[in-house]
């Protein structure tokens, strides 16, 4: 049986750990080719002794010479940098690309990996939002293929499987409504950045939790389900689902509305991805749909929740603005978790940011780092000048 070979982006993230719990289940199925992690040089150095790929590369150059002398008894490539880990996916001895690196910094390595022919697992919701008109058009003119990660398009894509694009009538993706869910404005206005963290169904990391609990994650959904599936935005609906265990619904246009269901566990659509066409047999818990006698079901209230508002608003704008939105997003959650500015002033800044950008209505490659950095470089302004105050 010929293995897949498999570059991991980001390996010693949420996403990434358990990508890898996948491949030591399947030894069979799947070979780890190359490795890649930001700064986390102990687990990193961990994962390439165990899995022995080819290559790993720490994005932080500090770190290249203890990754260097800790795997120098190794058959292993050592590289450094971020345009180290854009570079190894052009590699011909990788077969697919899991793309797990959080936020805009996985944007280059997408956009190499389509240039290169290579399918891609795509959990770097960031890469699709910021540039998916430029990611759409490189999967095509290169062939290659994009399966999504996020449980909700994993859903969505298992949907439709089997079915015709033009019978869609409309998406739900599906949202938890996170920690804060039915709190009231002066309870938001006074959260802490740990109380946010605490998801009721998800263990995540600490940028996609703060995301959740704002709803900016859903919004991001929104945006990445436009340019994966081909929808206008009034095809895309969010419901509120508290039990996180129908993942997504597709409605046709003879009424008629596919759900994909299972447990709130992301290794279910990593191995769907690692493995899509086919379906590998796994020994996860099974879901029991008598576990859950009441399934229930709320519209957002996106005054309280404005992030995912700004996100259809982004959406519709399209060119490089919903960049922009993602680069005050990024920046502003850091801000939060280090106690800079407040939840509710998260929503208020990015949309500043939104406005003020000089907006590319057709932008390019450039044009997307160019706006990325104007606007996180524009966002630290507002928080540092007006300690996030917009008013």
């Amino acid at each position: 049986m010929i293995k897949k070979r498999i570059a991991i982006l980001g390996s010693t993230g949420s996403i990434g750990l358990q990508a890898l719990d996948i491949v030591r289940s399947h030894p069979d199925q799947f070979v780890i080719e190359a490795l890649t992690a930001g700064n986390n040089t102990k687990e990193l150095i961990r994962q390439a002794r165990e899995f022995l790929p080819n290559m790993v590369v720490i994005a932080n150059d500090d770190h290249y010479k203890d990754i260097s002398s800790a795997l120098s008894d190794f058959n292993i490539k050592v590289f450094s940098g971020q345009e180290s880990v854009a570079q190894i996916v052009e590699s011909g001895e990788i077969d697919i690309v899991l793309n797990a690196i959080v936020g805009f910094a996985g944007f280059e390595p997408t956009i190499s990996a389509l240039k290169a022919g290579k399918a891609i697992a795509l959990a770097n919701k960031e890469s699709i939002v910021a540039g998916g008109e430029l990611v759409n058009r490189l999967a095509g003119e290169n062939h290659s293929f994009i399966i999504p990660v996020d449980s909700e398009h994993s859903a969505i894509f298992q949907c439709l499987a089997g079915e015709s694009a033009d019978t869609v009538e409309k998406i739900f993706l599906t949202a938890s409504g996170g920690p804060f869910r039915g709190k009231d404005i002066h309870t938001l206005s006074n959260v802490k950045p740990e109380e946010a963290l605490k998801h009721p169904n998800w263990e995540m990391g600490d940028k996609i939790s703060i995301d959740s609990a704002s709803m900016m994650n859903k919004g991001l959904e929104v945006i990445e389900a436009k340019w994966l599936f081909g929808l206008e935005p009034e095809q895309i609906e969010v419901v509120i689902h508290p039990q996180s265990v129908i993942h997504s619904m597709v409605q046709f246009h003879d009424g008629s509305v596919k759900a994909q269901l299972g447990r709130p566990d992301m290794r279910l659509p990593i191995l769907y991805a690692l493995s899509y066409p086919d379906r590998l047999p796994d020994e996860y818990k099974r879901f029991s749909i008598t576990d859950y006698p009441m399934l229930s079901f709320e519209t957002p209230d996106i005054k309280k929740f404005r992030n995912l508002a700004l996100a259809f608003e982004a959406m519709k704008a399209g060119g490089n603005i919903p960049c922009a939105m993602n680069a005050a997003n990024e920046i502003a959650v850091g801000a939060f978790l280090e106690k800079k500015i407040g939840f509710l002033q998260m929503p208020d800044i990015i949309e500043r940011c939104m406005n003020k950008i000089t907006s590319i209505a057709q932008p390019e490659f450039d044009d997307y780092l160019e706006t990325d950095r104007e606007a996180r470089a524009m966002t630290l302004n507002f928080i540092r000048n007006n300690n996030g105050n917009t008013h």
